[in-house]
């Protein structure tokens, strides 16, 4: 059974067991997201998913490669416009220098969002993350982070970029440069400091305890996103 399969079957046993009806999740116009629809698509069919474009200050490309995603498995879509929202919360809010905390705004709403379309349709929501950003903590917590099942968390991400290729998502998005959207111009290798290929390097040498070859203040760097974000991988601790 190839990974395709594994996976699709995987999202099919963890649906019957949930007694849900089918998977909503966010198009960002990204190949993670983009994946993960495809096997959500390939496991139970396009009339049993639920496709959200959430736009929140965004990049016109992101709602433009969602909606070809979209049209590319034959999607259902809703689309939920959250610049409003999010500038009369961002308005309540303490006057504050830092820039993620605003910006960790976004798929937090996000979050909310998915989570009323699931409830409104007894419906999982699936996240999109990779084993690389989990390992590392490059998610917001109770935002992105905040889902039900995570289809492509056991793969790095060359391995969902190869994955996508396979399943036919469009070329436009498996080409982009990954970004989280947060605000123009950024990028995820850009805000982390290491492109994902030389981190996928690291990881699987971290995993197979053999971490000779690689340089040291690469090495440093990646030991110290994983420590500083281990708390991001664990349900909150339970005193007692």
């Amino acid at each position: 059974m190839n990974i395709i399969d594994q996976i699709t079957t995987w999202l099919r046993e963890q649906l019957a067991a949930a007694g849900a009806d089918g998977f909503v999740f966010g198009l960002s116009g990204g190949v993670d997201s983009a994946t993960a629809a495809a096997l959500a698509v390939r496991a139970v069919g396009p009339e049993r998913v639920l496709a959200a474009l959430m736009p929140c200050h965004s990049q016109p490309e992101d709602a433009s490669l969602g909606q070809l995603v979209a049209a590319t498995f034959s999607i259902p879509t809703v689309t939920v416009d959250l610049s409003e929202a999010y500038d009369v919360l961002a308005a309540s809010f303490p006057a504050s220098d830092h820039l993620m905390a605003a910006a960790n705004v976004k798929p937090r709403l996000r979050m909310v969002v998915l989570y009323h379309l699931a409830q409104s349709h007894n419906y999982l929501v699936l996240g999109s993350g990779n084993r690389t950003e989990i390992a590392v903590g490059y998610f917001t917590k109770y935002g992105d982070g905040g889902v039900d099942l995570l289809p492509l968390g056991s793969l790095y991400k060359t391995q969902v970029w190869a994955l996508a290729r396979e399943l036919g998502v469009p070329r436009k998005v498996v080409e982009r440069p990954p970004t989280a959207g947060l605000w123009p111009g950024q990028t995820d290798e850009g805000e982390m400091g290491i492109t994902y290929r030389e981190l996928d390097r690291v990881l699987s040498a971290i995993e197979a305890g053999h971490t000779s070859g690689i340089d040291a203040a690469t090495l440093e760097k990646v030991e110290g996103m994983i420590a500083r974000s281990a708390h991001k991988r664990v349900m909150p601790p339970v005193f007692g």
